[in-house]
């Protein structure tokens, strides 16, 4: 088959590359259409991967191509997404049903063989049926979609309160649709890009703020979500916490954050619990992330939109898609890969 294939930094090419063969218990799918995520681009464009060659993509959707020995509920042509994690499900970790903190996992474009191919195998476990009414592209979203769900998992958000979400990314906008489907009293987008909350108007937010421009109150929120992960916007997180509240930072910083102690007063103060948000999964394997945002694509109540996509490349033409990323803030939504 071809992939596109990470030779050595900022070296990809669209190369031939063996065609994976489903083993017992295992799916071949073959690849529609793949997601550039932000854990990619340092990969390609900062040394950051774990071995060469690899191809990357842990973000994809595509037909089911291939079926091992053993494998149930899943018949050829079905539509798929992928779970990239897999872990040994033997760690103390998994045993709880805490995948994303097992110690001795895989992944799926990065650790083996990812989505920017023409076919990737997984174990079918890992393989999520979606409807046929659902389209491949928006079917590339549910990894990111699965992610803000478990943000509100972890976060102990069952409904109610008014809920901020700090980052108006494709994150932050699944983060906001969740949030409403779960019964917020109100939802408040910031960002500093006026085009971001427009779609986030757009996608639902009852409020939006520019918090380059606009004044805004503090202490009012119950519930909030920092999905941008820079540190301005963890910062204000603190900032915007209400009394009791419960912070969830779901985004992952690149630079060193360090608060005042005046800011960090605002914890001690507020009594408000902070937590951490890493990945998707729950039990049972790959968990309800994935269930429900299945659902609610299909039932329209987890919108999507074409405006959430930037640009689409077909997989030939990944190493000019990764190259858009060297212009700091020129990608400005999802960059997709598509196999004709």
């Amino acid at each position: 088959m071809k992939a596109a294939v990470l030779f050595a930094n900022e070296d990809i090419r669209y190369a031939d590359y063996e065609t994976p063969a489903a083993g017992g218990g295992e799916v071949v799918i073959r690849v529609v259409s793949a997601g550039i995520c932000g854990s990619d681009v340092p990969r390609v464009l900062h040394n950051g991967a774990h071995s060469y060659p690899v191809v990357l993509g842990h973000e994809f959707s595509g037909e089911v191509a291939g079926l091992g020995q053993d494998v149930t509920g899943l018949n050829i042509g079905d539509r798929v997404t992928g779970a990239p994690l897999i872990p040994c499900m033997r760690c103390p970790d998994c045993r709880k049903g805490n995948y994303a903190l097992c110690k001795n996992y895989s992944f799926i474009g990065s650790r083996q063989q990812g989505s920017f191919a023409e076919y990737v195998k997984l174990p079918a476990g890992n393989a999520v049926k979606f409807d046929d009414s659902i389209p491949f592209d928006q079917g590339a979203f549910f990894e990111p979609a699965t992610v803000a769900l478990h943000g509100l998992r972890v976060n102990d958000y069952s409904g109610g309160g008014n809920v901020a979400i700090l980052g108006g990314g494709t994150i932050g906008i699944f983060t906001m649709q969740w949030s409403r489907i779960f019964g917020a009293k109100t939802v408040t987008v910031f960002d500093i890009s006026e085009e971001r909350l427009d779609i986030c108007k757009k996608f639902g937010a009852d409020f939006t703020v520019n918090t380059k421009t606009d004044i805004f109150e503090k202490d009012v929120y119950d519930y909030v979500f920092e999905t941008a992960g820079v540190t301005d916007t963890m910062q204000l997180a603190f900032e915007l916490a209400a009394n009791k509240a419960r912070i969830c930072f779901i985004g992952t910083p690149a630079r060193d954050l360090t608060f005042t102690p005046k800011l960090f007063e605002n914890m001690n103060r507020k009594e408000f619990c902070l937590t951490g948000s890493w990945m998707s999964y729950s039990a049972p394997f790959p968990g309800e992330e994935w269930t429900l945002t299945a659902h609610y694509f299909k039932t329209g109540q987890l919108r999507f939109d074409d405006c959430l996509i930037f640009k689409k490349f077909p997989m030939c033409k990944a190493s000019e898609a990764f190259a858009i990323f060297k212009t700091p803030g020129a990608v400005k939504g999802k960059i997709l890969l598509y196999n004709d």
